[in-house]
């Protein structure tokens, strides 16, 4: 695939070559010379777009995040009521992930564990965000009068992301997970626990 066009193309095409790259491979066997190859350009043209493989992989990890975070701000910013509106982020946020891993689920642990120390700081930024985008619906359920407990909108986001987090694809294995209806059975099982809490006093 020859790449042609303007820098963001560029550093698209290497994580899409990435993408692939991690799912058939795995992070160890994953090198700037094939990505490079992928895209069509030489490999010092990949280190005008990623310091490193890590950054590669956490850049990666970044941009399922983003789509993420853009979902749950579409279902924020959508006409259902609050508590349903807390429901579908619940749910998406662990499905999102499940699914963009699903081609590659075998190397996860072998990609994590390669980059865990720096992907463990980005994930406070993840959550931190996240938990903002749904303090915003929290705030807009208490006005209404849908939510009625006394907890702080900050404690209420972080103990949904908190309690969530349990069926992320990066704590659980494949086989822990079960299937994706099996997941989604789980985490909306959770949700509905979760919004009965914050509805009552």
């Amino acid at each position: 695939m020859k790449v042609n066009t303007n820098q963001t193309d560029v550093r698209t095409a290497i994580l899409d070559a990435a993408e692939r790259s991690l799912a058939k491979k795995g992070y160890k066997k994953m090198t700037i010379d094939d990505l490079a190859s992928e895209v069509g350009i030489g490999k010092g043209s990949v280190y005008l777009h990623f310091e490193s493989k890590e950054d590669i992989a956490l850049s990666h990890i970044d941009r399922i995040v983003e789509r993420l975070h853009k979902k749950l701000l579409k279902i924020a910013r959508s006409n259902a009521a609050s508590d349903l509106k807390l429901h579908q982020m619940l749910v998406s946020r662990v499905l999102h992930r499940l699914d963009s891993i699903s081609g590659y689920s075998k190397s996860l642990s072998e990609v994590l564990s390669a980059i865990r120390p720096a992907l463990f700081q980005r994930r406070i930024g993840y959550f931190t965000d996240e938990a903002e985008i749904f303090g915003a619906v929290i705030d807009r359920g208490k006005a209404d009068g849908v939510f009625l407990t006394k907890m702080s909108t900050p404690d209420i986001a972080s103990s949904l992301i908190i309690a969530t987090n349990s069926l992320l694809p990066m704590n659980l294995s494949p086989l822990e997970l079960g299937s994706r209806k099996d997941v989604e059975r789980r985490v909306s099982k959770i949700a509905d626990l979760l919004i009965a809490g914050v509805c009552s006093e």
